[in-house]
């Protein structure tokens, strides 16, 4: 039987890459083989030396065409098959096996903003919609913009066999959000990257653009985060080790070191205003929005659970966001562990 399996990869666009695809035709679906494409074309190679190879890392039915045809998302390697400097799965995987037995699990809250042309959905020509309020979890075509493109990705990401736990419309009118998990740090990030793919070809056929911009309106309106909850087994059969991680995230140098990492325009989303601690400050709290961390209500009555992690971007590479947590909270309770 023929199967039509999509190659999927992350590109090497700066300052946020971008998702590329393109269709292998094969015999079966039993074996995925290794595939070329020109890195020249995609930010990850010069013209001189293109040549870049993708290696199948994950694959899941493709809900779109349906039958036996697949979504395979892949790594991108050096013609020697080493990691290609922008494979940042490939620095994640050392990290995720090296604290395998911590067994750490995270759910990322995806927003996104649904544009028409330059403007987000539900916006008039030549003005702004009514002040932010009403949109959140909203109900009413006076209130919600999109929904028939937000159930249809719901739908193809279950069918995919995806990890999503949920979708809710946004503060601002057009802004949206899915959520993955919990999962280990390899599998949340593999779904979340072929989901944020199956949004923008679901957006795709109703002329639409998904963008994972952090701030795509200026002014008094929310900017896009993708809120990153995280908890290993003993943050989740103690509030010390809750602490710990909290802590962990606030030693010196990493608020900083993690920032940096979280996504392209962090700055203009995280300014202390529209449920943002400062950019540049580091704080922590039970059931605070305004907190660069936030330890859910439920999670300080129990004394054992997770942590959320509110300064990721819409925009954040989610093997790089996976990494930097794992490493630095894992690091400090392993430490503690043995002290």
């Amino acid at each position: 039987m023929t199967i039509k399996a999509e190659y999927i990869w992350i590109d090497g666009t700066q300052p946020t890459a971008k998702l590329r695809s393109k269709t292998k035709i094969l015999a079966d679906g039993s074996t995925l083989p290794r595939w070329g494409f020109d890195g020249s074309s995609t930010n990850q190679a010069e013209g001189h030396s293109s040549d870049l190879v993708l290696e199948p890392v994950f694959s899941c039915p493709d809900p779109i065409r349906g039958g036996d045809h697949l979504l395979v998302l892949c790594e991108v390697l050096n013609t020697d098959l080493t990691p290609h400097s922008s494979n940042t799965r490939a620095l994640l995987r050392p990290v995720a096996e090296r604290f395998a037995a911590q067994e750490p699990i995270f759910g990322i809250e995806q927003e996104y903003t649904f544009l028409k042309g330059e403007r987000p959905l539900g916006f008039p020509e030549g003005g702004f919609p009514a002040p932010q309020g009403g949109y959140y979890c909203g109900v009413g075509a006076g209130e919600i913009f999109g929904r028939e493109i937000v159930e249809k990705h719901l739908d193809l990401c279950l069918a995919a066999g995806l990890g999503l736990s949920g979708i809710n419309a946004e503060v601002m009118p057009g802004q949206w959000e899915f959520q993955v998990g919990a999962l280990p740090p390899l599998e949340v990030a593999d779904h979340m990257w072929v989901a944020r793919w199956l949004l923008h070809r679901t957006a795709e056929e109703f002329g639409v653009s998904a963008s994972l911009d952090a701030k795509p309106a200026r002014g008094d309106w929310n900017g896009a985060g993708a809120h990153t909850n995280f908890s290993t087994r003993a943050m989740r059969e103690g509030y010390d080790a809750i602490i710990t991680a909290c802590e962990a995230l606030g030693a010196d140098g990493k608020p900083l070191e993690h920032v940096r990492e979280y996504g392209t325009g962090i700055e203009e989303r995280l300014t202390g205003a529209h449920e943002t601690a400062p950019w540049d400050q580091y704080s922590y709290g039970p059931s605070d929005r305004g907190a660069s961390v936030r330890i859910p209500w439920q999670v300080e009555v129990e004394k054992k659970g997770y942590i959320e992690d509110r300064r990721p971007n819409a925009n954040v590479d989610p093997y790089v966001v996976t990494r930097l947590i794992v490493d630095t909270c894992c690091t400090e309770l392993e430490r503690r562990e043995q002290v």
